[in-house]
């Protein structure tokens, strides 16, 4: 079970349930199972979902004993990038949610059917994925447009007090869907290239959010907005920092 005095989820989800505090306690001090609904924008950093962080969500959510549901829009991907060379393939196309299948091994389901009364709260992996496939931020930055389903979703649970997970670069999302909310992508400078996507902080600013610094181990929470942010590979740092940021989260 996801242990009451752990992650910022967790904490968030107490504060999110309808009979308070008691409603996600059995008999022992530990909150029930959470259904929680993981969103994927493909398979693969560069034009989809970061699979080091996909898979560290995915971990962390298992051994805190969280029921897990995975959902991928099913649209066209952006572009298809060759990972073996940083480049295009140009003559390639390939669908979302069928590239997102491979990270949650076949169990997927269309975003179209996620809905905040079958979850406790979603999360957003990062990757490229988030910023060219769930949105246009990689090409129009903060008049960027985000998939109609996406911002359902982010709206949804915003509206439910459900908490709304995002890492890496997907904090956009909801620096742009939720007016004032308050996320992280960690440093503000690029600090001699230990944070290369410093730059998107002030995109951020510009969308109407307040960025809040954090270093890569430690996660943000907007206890208005129930928004919880972690920089992830915003950063260049050994993946057991991602690791842990995200266990923070």
């Amino acid at each position: 079970m996801l242990a009451c005095r752990g992650p910022a989820l967790c904490t968030a989800l107490r504060r999110a349930a309808p009979g308070g505090l008691a409603s996600f306690h059995s008999s022992a001090p530990r909150c029930r199972a959470a259904r929680v609904a993981v969103v994927l924008s493909g398979c693969g950093v560069y034009d989809g979902t970061e699979i080091h962080e996909a898979s560290a969500v995915l971990v962390h959510l298992s051994r805190g004993g969280a029921e897990v549901q995975m959902y991928a829009p099913d649209v066209p991907q952006m572009h298809v990038i060759d990972h073996s060379k940083g480049q295009p393939a140009e003559a390639e196309s390939r669908n979302v949610l069928v590239e997102s299948a491979r990270i949650a091994r076949g169990k997927i389901a269309s975003l179209a059917k996620l809905t905040t009364a079958d979850h406790d709260a979603v999360i957003f992996p990062g990757g490229f994925g988030a910023a060219k496939n769930l949105s246009t931020f990689a090409v129009d930055g903060k008049d960027c447009k985000v998939n109609r389903e996406v911002e359902r979703v982010l709206k949804d649970f915003h509206k439910a007090g459900k908490p709304i997970g995002l890492c890496c670069i997907s904090p956009v999302l909801a620096a742009k869907v939720l007016s004032g909310a308050e996320v992280t992508v960690g440093h503000e400078e690029e600090e001699g290239g230990k944070w290369p996507y410093a730059g998107t902080a002030g995109a951020i600013k510009e969308l109407g959010a307040k960025h809040c610094v954090k270093e890569v181990t430690e996660a943000h929470v907007d206890t208005k907005n129930k928004v919880v942010t972690t920089p992830a590979f915003m950063c260049e740092t050994a993946l057991h920092h991602i690791f842990d940021g995200i266990g923070a989260m």
